[in-house]
């Protein structure tokens, strides 16, 4: 089957900071309530003005410049977002305007919520072989802010914005093991469509938590089976960062230290589609991700979505 090697990655996130303090001057609320139920300490909400695209376009150009390509050896884009800026084009074509990629480079936006990147990697595993280059350029993220209440504390305390980016291509020479669902449920985690206003985003905390209980780690462990390995040969977990409390849950249930789940959500909250992309971008700048380690991605959300990636890190070759 094949799999994918990241070339390279790149984020992007707004330099405005929201504090829990600075929630709390909204909604009734304060820094230890929301640090103890979701280990949320800031997030980063877009300024007015500012727009998906531009973010889009940075983390996709970091992400360019440290695989060592250009635009127009990409083949593939693709973005997951569920905050896209107009309805139609694309966002993904907003992208591939921007970054001049060529015209027979296909591009599209997927709407998984926050599993959106891994199934984009998934297409891209499975697109790439058919397409002009073998490269593919892929985008998760959200300016979650614009669809959240924040007189509505149930959610306002929870997201934030972001962007991740990397850039991919096929491969037969590393193992890849991956697994995607859908649960559909939609009054769980949903917003209305166009036509409705506001649009704001409504969740049943207690219920996505549920769900993130009964199938992150069934997944885990399906991952695992199918690579052969033991859960402690998994180098680093890289989970979707929806709440703290889920995955320290997630990982007494798999029985493995928390030190190897990778953690940003203190600083960022819940960027959806962008956290895992983020997530990985910043464990390559700090030289977390080595040659031959076993990586795990696990994702969830609204859909209900589910999915996994078990993968062996790849140092990119030197041209």
């Amino acid at each position: 089957m094949n799999g994918l090697q990241i070339l390279g990655t790149g984020r992007a996130l707004p330099d405005h900071i929201t504090t829990n303090d600075d929630l709390a001057k909204l909604v009734e609320t304060n820094d230890e309530w929301i640090v103890s139920r979701t280990g949320i300490r800031e997030r980063r909400f877009a300024r007015e003005g500012e727009s998906l695209t531009q973010f889009a376009v940075e983390a996709a150009q970091k992400a360019l410049e440290r695989a060592g390509l250009a635009p127009e050896d990409i083949g593939l884009c693709l973005m997951a977002t569920v905050t896209p800026d107009c309805i139609t084009p694309a966002q993904s074509c907003l992208v591939h305007q921007a970054l001049h990629l060529p015209e027979d480079c296909p591009a599209f936006d997927l709407s998984a919520g926050c599993t959106g990147f891994l199934y984009a990697m998934e297409t891209a595993a499975a697109l790439l072989p058919r397409m002009s280059r073998p490269y593919a350029l892929l985008i998760g993220g959200e300016l979650l802010s614009r669809i959240v209440d924040m007189s509505d504390r149930s959610t306002c305390i929870l997201f934030g914005d972001g962007v991740g980016a990397a850039v991919v291509k096929t491969t037969e020479d590393a193992p890849w093991f991956s697994k995607l669902g859908t649960r559909g449920e939609k009054d769980i985690l949903w917003a209305p469509g166009p036509g409705n206003h506001p649009a704001w985003l409504h969740m049943s905390g207690q219920d996505v938590f549920k769900f993130a209980l009964e199938t992150v780690p069934k997944l885990a462990r399906e991952l695992l089976d199918q690579a052969g390995l033991d859960k402690d040969q998994v180098d680093w977990y890289v989970p979707h960062q929806a709440n703290h409390r889920i995955v320290e849950s997630v990982a007494k249930r798999l029985k493995v230290p928390l030190s190897k789940f990778y953690e940003n959500i203190a600083l960022y909250g819940n960027t959806s589609a962008g956290t895992i992309p983020i997530a990985l971008d910043e464990m390559a700048e700090q030289g977390l991700l080595r040659g031959g380690q076993w990586i795990m991605c696990l994702g969830f959300g609204a859909g209900l979505t589910w999915g996994g990636a078990l993968f062996q890190w790849q140092d990119k070759e030197e041209k």
